[in-house]
């Protein structure tokens, strides 16, 4: 299985990155991922984040795309609910990239 070396330890992930224990999240851990993908994270990013973490809390899954828009709509506003904004923040998917940034399981249905 890969791992991650992050401030001296060894992360296991999948092979496409995302974390293997959720556990092992914390926002250093999230700032260090996003970094490796060039990404630098603004409020907006951590308002997503933060909304995937409670929405992966209270359903134990990480929602795909159209999901994902819908329930931000919803709890932050249609200006923030639809995929220009969440692909300006999320340029590689913004469920998938921010999922993994989150330190949830890749989203059902992301290819």
């Amino acid at each position: 299985m890969p791992t991650l070396d992050f401030q001296g330890q060894s992360i296991e992930i999948d092979e496409e990155g995302y974390l293997i224990n959720l556990d092992d999240w914390n926002e250093d851990l999230c700032k260090f991922l996003a970094e490796k993908e060039n990404v630098d994270l603004t409020e907006a990013h951590w308002e997503v984040i933060n909304f995937l973490r409670e929405y992966y809390d209270e359903y134990q899954i990480a929602p795909m795309i159209r999901v994902l828009t819908k329930a931000i709509g919803k709890k932050l506003g249609p200006d923030k609910g639809n995929n220009k904004y969440l692909y300006e923040l999320y340029p590689e998917g913004p469920a998938k990239q921010a999922c993994k940034f989150a330190g949830l399981p890749k989203p059902t249905g992301c290819v």
